[in-house]
């Protein structure tokens, strides 16, 4: 590349040849430039593929003045950065207040100073360099923030995916049930994040976070033996305190992940919330704790309710599956003994959504294994940082 095209271009804009060429003859040692004897001819060539690094205007020009074409310079996103720097016979304060406004960096009085000149433009061009560095550094942290948050939002879900997944393969007859459960769950707080008790709580960001902790409520699972996890008949009380103990289980586990990371992070609360307390009833009679009404978690009251829902209607080794009416009309009676009486209205206003939901999601559990194991391939073997 030559030394002509790496010097930056300025765009000289006067009416009067005499000034052109004599502000061309001071500058053109260093810098190349270009001339224009008009303010319309001077805003095509300011506007064309390659735009000047800085424009020295004229203000007193026939047909359109300097004010003019700085205005236009300005509301164009091509030339509204470039900086510009008045030429002026004018010297009133209220004609240099009103092109500073309009956006000019400077002004030059006339008749010129050749040394005054070349120190104004070389000034200027170095600030224009250092906010352009600025402004690409800005734009490359930017994307380079979004990258990042965009593959530790998928870490993410993967690892919940996958987690999910390992503990719902110990049952196979509940299907795609984190899938479904975790759609019911964001539905029903979509439906409620306008509710005078739930809207400061169910934000976007929440209702996102819950989204993507809901998959964990069973986690617990995991550590609950065969012989009662899948049990045909009807467990026996020493069983069924056994079983209960997923919940424990699950919100322990996630407990002790936040303590190995030092500190709170919002799926893992919520996911620990929903996994302790998707079993308390509203009434004070669930497990573990026997929380009652308020007491219990948001994020638990919304997967009871989906939860309960899910393993009404799907087959289970121990039960026969039951159609979506008499699900909702389960739901219904549990109205403010199991469940919070807002959610479940919230749940009938959304029932159509909710079978929705349950039909979209019908493929085997072990769809969702290979799901995660396609999500890990998509970030094609990259060693991400953590």
């Amino acid at each position: 590349m030559s030394e002509s095209e790496t010097r930056e271009v300025v765009l000289v804009i006067d009416d009067t040849a005499e000034n052109l060429a004599l502000i061309s003859e001071v500058l053109r040692g260093e810098f190349k430039v270009k001339v224009a004897p008009g303010g319309a001819r001077g805003l095509q060539l300011a506007q064309a593929s390659t735009p000047p690094d800085l424009i020295l205007l004229d203000i007193m020009m026939p047909e359109m003045d300097g004010y003019e074409v700085l205005r236009q310079l300005r509301t164009d996103p091509r030339t509204r950065d470039i900086p510009v720097i008045f030429l002026t016979a004018m010297s009133s304060v209220e004609e240099e207040r009103r092109g500073l406004e309009l956006g000019a960096v400077d002004y030059i009085t006339k008749p010129i100073s050749p040394p005054l000149v070349q120190s104004r433009v070389r000034n200027h061009l170095q600030l224009k360099a250092a906010r352009d560095f600025l402004k690409y550094k800005s734009e490359f942290l930017e994307r380079e923030v979004q990258r990042r948050t965009r593959e530790v939002t998928m870490i993410q879900e993967v690892t919940i995916r996958a987690l999910a997944s390992l503990a719902e393969t110990r049952d196979n007859d509940t299907g795609n049930h984190i899938l479904r459960t975790q759609h019911y769950v964001k539905l029903l707080a979509q439906k409620l994040a306008r509710h005078p008790r739930f809207a400061a709580f169910l934000t976007e960001g929440t209702i996102d976070l819950l989204f993507k902790s809901a998959p964990l409520h069973d986690i617990g699972k995991i550590g609950i033996p065969d012989r009662i996890l899948l049990k045909a008949g009807k467990l026996t009380p020493d069983e069924f305190e056994i079983m209960k103990m997923h919940t424990t289980l699950g919100g322990n586990a996630i407990a002790n992940a936040e303590l190995a990371i030092g500190e709170e992070i919002g799926f893992l609360r919520y996911a620990k919330e929903i996994a302790y307390s998707h079993q308390e009833w509203w009434d004070g009679s669930g497990y573990p704790k026997g929380l009652k009404g308020e007491e219990i978690p948001i994020s638990a009251r919304l997967m009871a309710v989906a939860d309960v829902y899910d393993a009404l209607i799907n087959k289970r080794v121990y039960k026969r599956a039951i159609s979506h009416e008499e699900a909702v009309q389960v739901i219904r009676e549990g109205r403010g003994t199991h469940f919070d009486p807002d959610v479940v209205d919230a749940f009938l206003g959304c029932a159509d959504g909710i079978r929705e939901i349950a039909n979209r999601y019908k493929e085997s559990s072990q769809v969702l294994v290979r799901q995660a194991e396609r999500m890990i391939t998509d970030l094609g073997g990259e060693e991400i940082e953590m």
